[in-house]
């Protein structure tokens, strides 16, 4: 067990880096804004919901159902809640345990010996499973390998106790529920039950395809048959329980998910899919450039059969008809009339063949310190007798390689990537023992002791390349800014787009529209980067360029609501209204179908309902706001915040004189959030309006303690002040407001008028001029400022402003009657008028 003990040590050392990572890419979706993941939600949803939270049924599910996975991040948020350290540490304990289990299943493959280590060692440092095991959302590849390689196991037991019906069958149930626990971690865990059927066959009785068919027509092999035939039934089962659950539906992918999968031409998505495994391979082979994301055009689709990359396909293809070929050229057996299995003149009592004898002496063959390293155990020979032959072996290994990647292929049904690195964490098991065999078959072969130890420390040199790669990549995943960084050479676009997301939310506003607009550069229709660099330009108060960026975003993408709903805002802000209703309203006819992300869909439309609403609000139309509100509270869905939109319904009520009604939605707006600062102001009037004073000076105070920065909360109390008569304490609360929101020009013009009503008419004459000096051009502010210059003796400036205020509006009769009793005083006191 030392062996299985260094290599799950090795794989956790290799990831220690990893926890003090963040959370990267996809983590965010699948973790912070997975509602399945809250204490408040019912824990049973997961079993209903996709791995983003997604309804399975709906047409814009993912339909990836990994509960268990699920599971464990609700578990995870329980104990640490968004420290994405727990996560990490979680991947990485999870990732040793699988390093483990697959040097135990290797011993299966090769004994107790030096190669049991190699296969081992090569599993826990290969670069591939970076993202696997650093990506959090990797963890249901993890997990998905866990009981992958449980399943295994409990099998090859099944196998070896088959004298034994009850242990037998234990072992096969067992083998069974860790197939169903591995599907529940990720689809392609169910494929361990076809790998264990290959080890049935291939390894335990040394039989190849034609054999199969031989032994059942003479009905001999029968405990074979009956358990391959179990595993056919319970894999049928899964599958159809998997299907159904789903829908029976498949999922859709948007055009820059899979290129190949919606190309027109036929022979374009051929060539391109049958080259896709050998990039596959190659990144297996010769992990040198990885990527967090593959799509798009990171490997453009071959359209040719003079494309070079062709060669490539053939050469992966010929290379896999060879190893077939290796593997049913000297995997026969032949029948002894007693029905013992013979092989090159050895036999055994399992059906197991014996290994020739120089294969015996030679496939032990290490350093001393090797020996030493494996418990002392001396008689190699001897123990290695049981051992499969190296056709068993690869054709083991071209199974674990090959199956698992079945589903990613296209082959069945289109899937959501082009290239996804996570997904070859279990094939990489094969992968390794074919890296292991083939270096074995190299030291068998080599006679010379100089090629045998170039051989181990070529072995040894491959090791360590694949450590350090492992390590330099988990630095790449410590936040997503390196993380997107690393992936411009592979994927520029997705890169330059995901970048300049982390530099916006880093304050690097200029820095992130560089990166957009890189993006844009490499790909001109990406919708969401269209949306992102307007959303950064309405941020930055650049709202006609923002404008033309949303337009051509719902260009792009006609069902992006985020954009329609951005592009309204403007339009009302712009005193745009009727084009901002039209905007409002195609938003919420959007159908929600075969949407990436339907609640943020969902979320988007609310808000553009919300919005229209108020704009019906602002321009009197009180009932048709009302219907809008209702119809946003029917839409909305369950992560949306809906304490604004019950405000608002309150605010229309209360506009039709609909005071029970609008107290309701009062009272909804404060219970879904209670500190909310709006639903405490408007409540606090509500209450006082119907004479209940006490408890609404108790909400606007309690305005006042939530946000005690903000001068609303002080000009809403100052105002109820006033009404009850308390001027001086009015007084207060106004002067408060104006400073608090001092370029606010409603809030410092009402503090004015509160300090005039309170007889401090030096104060309110500050506050007029600060008034008039936010809007210069605005008649009442002029007129105001005039009137309390006026009250205040400062007759020529009182008169300067009131003409002012004329100028603006000539048929003010307030400002006209104020002026002729100005001239009146001034003709009086013998100062000069205008109109002398």
């Amino acid at each position: 067990m030392l062996a299985e003990w260094l290599c799950s040590a090795l794989g956790l050392v290799l990831y220690l880096n990893t926890l003090g990572a963040d959370f990267c890419y996809d983590d965010s979706r699948a973790i912070k804004t997975n509602q399945d993941l809250l204490p408040e939600t019912p824990w049973t949803n997961i079993f209903f919901n996709d791995f983003w939270g997604t309804l399975l049924t709906h047409s814009g599910s993912h339909k990836s159902y990994r509960p268990l996975c699920t599971l464990s991040f609700r578990l995870n948020y329980a104990v640490g809640g968004l420290d994405p350290w727990s996560y990490h540490l979680v991947n990485v304990l999870l990732h040793a345990a699988v390093t483990g289990l697959f040097t135990n299943f290797s011993r299966v493959l090769f004994g107790d010996g030096y190669w049991t280590f190699v296969a081992g060692l090569l599993f826990a440092s290969h670069p591939i499973h970076t993202e696997a095991v650093a990506g959090i959302v990797g963890r249901a590849d993890v997990g998905a390998g866990l009981f992958f390689l449980l399943s295994l196991k409990c099998y090859i037991k099944h196998c070896s106790s088959r004298g034994c019906s009850a242990r037998a069958w234990a072992w096969f149930l067992g083998s069974g529920l860790c197939a169903a626990c591995s599907m529940l971690w990720k689809e392609q865990g169910m494929t361990v039950l076809a790998v264990s059927a290959v080890y049935d066959i291939c390894v335990f009785h040394k039989l190849k395809m034609c054999h199969i068919v031989r032994a059942v027509y003479k009905r001999k092999k029968g405990s074979l048959l009956f358990s391959m035939s179990l595993l056919a039934l319970w894999g049928a089962v899964l599958l159809g329980a998997r299907l159904y659950w789903m829908g029976n539906k498949p999922p859709s992918f948007s055009n820059s998910d899979n290129p190949a999968a919606d190309s027109d031409s036929f022979f374009s998505r051929a060539l391109t899919f049958l080259h896709l495994p050998s990039k596959n391979l190659w990144l297996l082979l010769c992990p040198d450039t990885l990527s967090f994301d593959w799509s798009m055009d990171a490997v453009p689709l071959l359209r040719t059969a003079g494309d070079w990359r062709n060669l490539h396909t053939v050469a992966f293809y010929t290379g896999f008809l060879l190893l077939v070929y290796v593997c049913q050229r000297n995997c026969y057996t032949e029948e002894e009339p007693g029905g013992k299995a013979v092989t090159n003149g050895k036999q055994n009592a399992n059906g197991h063949s014996y290994h020739s004898d120089g294969e015996h002496r030679n496939s032990e063959l290490r350093p001393n310190f090797v020996q030493k390293l494996e418990n002392g155990v001396k008689n190699h020979v001897a123990h290695s007798l049981h051992l499969p032959s190296t056709e068993n072996i690869v054709a083991v290994s071209l199974s674990l390689l090959i199956v698992p990647f079945l589903p990613a292929t296209n082959l069945f049904f289109y899937v959501g990537f082009v290239i996804a690195e996570r997904v070859l964490y279990i094939p990489s098991m094969g992968f390794c023992l074919l890296i292991t065999v083939g270096v074995r078959a190299l030291h068998i072969k080599a006679q010379k002791h100089f090629y045998k130890s170039l051989v181990f420390y070529a072995t040894v040199t491959l090791i360590l390349f694949y450590g350090l790669k492992t390590v330099v990549r988990n630095g790449d995943w410590q936040n997503e800014e390196m993380l997107y960084r690393s992936g411009i050479k592979v994927n520029p676009a997705k890169a330059w787009g995901n970048l300049g997301n982390v530099l916006k939310s880093q304050g690097k506003i200029s820095e992130a529209e560089i990166a957009y607009r890189n993006a844009l550069y490499y790909r001109s229709n990406m919708a969401d980067m269209l949306y992102n660099l307007g959303l950064l330009l309405q941020e930055n108060s650049r709202f006609s360029e923002a404008l033309r960026y949303y337009k051509l975003a719902v260009g792009s993408r006609p069902t992006l609501a985020s954009a329609y709903l951005n592009t309204g805002i403007i339009l009302m802000n712009q005193g745009k209204n009727e084009e901002a209703r039209r905007t409002f309203l195609k938003c919420s006819e959007i159908p929600d179908e075969n949407l990436k992300d339907p609640h943020a869909h969902k979320s988007s439309v609310t808000s553009c309902l919300y919005n229209l609403g108020k704009l019906f609000h602002e321009q009197g139309q009180y009932e048709d706001a009302l219907a809008v509100y209702k119809e946003a509270i029917k839409k909305m869905p369950r992560q949306f915040a809906p304490q604004s939109l019950y405000n608002m319904m309150g605010e229309a009520y209360m506009r039709r004189n609909m005071v029970s009604e609008a107290e309701h939605w009062y009272v909804e707006s404060l219970r879904s959030k209670p500190d909310h600062v709006p639903a405490h102001l408007t409540y606090g009037k509500l209450l006082a309006l119907t004479g209940r004073k006490r408890e609404a000076e108790r909400y606007f105070l309690k305005a006042i303690q939530l946000d005690p920065t903000k001068g609303n909360c002080y000009m809403h109390y100052g105002q109820f002040l006033l009404e009850e008569g308390r001027l001086i304490d009015a007084a207060e609360m106004a002067q408060k407001a104006a400073e608090f929101d001092s370029s606010e020009f409603d809030v410092v013009f009402n503090a004015a008028h509160m300090l005039r009503q309170a007889s401090l008419n030096e104060a309110a004459e500050r506050y007029y001029e600060r008034a008039a000096g936010l809007r210069p051009n605005y008649p009442a502010a002029l007129m105001n400022l005039g009137a309390i210059l006026h009250l205040n003796g400062k007759l020529v400036e009182a008169e300067a402003n009131y003409l002012r205020a004329l100028h603006l509006k000539p048929d003010d009769a307030i400002t006209q009657s104020n002026l002729r009793k100005l001239w009146n005083i001034m003709e009086k006191q013998g100062l000069k008028t205008s109109q002398t």
